[in-house]
């Protein structure tokens, strides 16, 4: 008896250890508690920017979705690429850090240096949550009252405007190719540092026109410190109910900053699931929108695979551009 309860407790040692073996190795990318720590948030630029602002009106929202905190982490440098660089090759997939992602900036970093390692490839994008839309702006006492006038001067003196954006290979920039690419025209392109010093040129009087983002300059124009020409959104927006968007003006461009969230790729289904689950309950929830709203930022929710597809289209019309104009700008 002694002997069949010896091989009895052998049997059942070995099928719990084979079953233990069998959870681990089908659990090895699993996350079935995700999350259970507090979710680190990687910045590639310093505070108060663009990203900032998103990570600083979306977070409390997700915190309250997930029951965890979002720590943000700060590394500027490269126009993001240092912060990417660190999400894509040193930090763990497990779900617990994230970054926020910008496009285009994200692809034409590596698009336009070929030191840059990273590519789209390594992220695994949960979730866009706005786009900034791009917007046409000039200077409060500029003679220029309607895009119609603006066009219509550019269109008898060519090159004969300069207009600012916030450095090669930024949104802004981009988007500046695709108007003049789309409507025929052309201006002298004279980047600046960052969005706040491409509009202060504009307002000061250094520049003719700036390329910029709505969300950065919509107090601006409130105040009369800026007038709007045109808008390269889908449609109108609501804050500035009387400027045109660009295809009401007859110019197929829809071009902004879009921001929102992505992981180091590969990271286990279970946290990719419930990452945008959090996301999601965001589209419906009336007091974020108003947030949103009083920041002049457009809701663009982009879940998962369709972001995904997104960040890939937004790829290859910036790599088509940037091998249009790559000579003119020699980093």
């Amino acid at each position: 008896m002694n002997i069949n309860f010896k091989k009895m407790f052998v049997t059942i040692l070995m099928v719990t250890l084979v079953s233990v073996l069998a959870a681990c190795s089908d659990g090895a990318n699993s996350a079935p508690n995700y999350p259970d720590e507090d979710i680190t948030v990687i910045q590639g630029f310093d505070p108060g920017g663009g990203s900032d602002q998103l990570a600083q009106v979306t977070q409390p929202y997700l915190q309250e979705n997930l029951g965890v905190s979002f720590n943000n982490e700060y590394i500027p440098g490269s126009a993001g690429a240092i912060g990417w660089t660190r999400v894509a090759q040193q930090s763990p997939n497990d779900g617990y850090t994230i970054s926020i992602t910008n496009g285009p900036m994200l692809m034409t970093n590596y698009l336009m240096n070929d030191e840059i390692s990273y590519s789209l490839e390594d992220f695994e994008p949960i979730a866009n949550v706005v786009t900034d839309p791009g917007v046409i702006v000039v200077p409060a006492d500029s003679e220029f009252e309607t895009y119609e006038e603006f066009a219509n001067y550019l269109s008898e003196n060519p090159g004969d405007l300069t207009a600012s954006n916030s450095g090669v290979g930024g949104d802004d920039f981009f988007t500046q190719l695709k108007w003049m690419e789309e409507s025929g025209l052309d201006m002298e392109l004279i980047p600046y540092d960052g969005d706040g010093p491409s509009w202060q040129a504009a307002a000061g009087g250094d520049v003719d026109v700036s390329f910029n983002n709505l969300g950065v300059v919509y107090q601006q124009i409130q105040e009369g410190n800026l007038r709007a020409l045109a808008v390269f959104s889908e449609e109108r927006i609501e804050m500035v109910p009387d400027v045109p968007t660009a295809s009401e003006l007859g110019l197929d461009v829809v071009s902004g900053s879009s921001r929102g969230y992505s992981a180091p790729a590969d990271i286990p289904e279970e946290a990719k699931e419930r990452l945008i689950e959090a996301f999601a309950q965001l589209e419906d929830n009336e007091e974020f929108q108003e947030d949103l709203d009083n920041l002049a930022l457009p809701m663009d929710l982009k879940l998962g695979d369709e972001y995904a597809e997104y960040l890939e289209e937004e790829e290859k019309t910036s790599a088509d551009l940037w091998e249009e104009v790559k000579d003119q700008y020699e980093q």
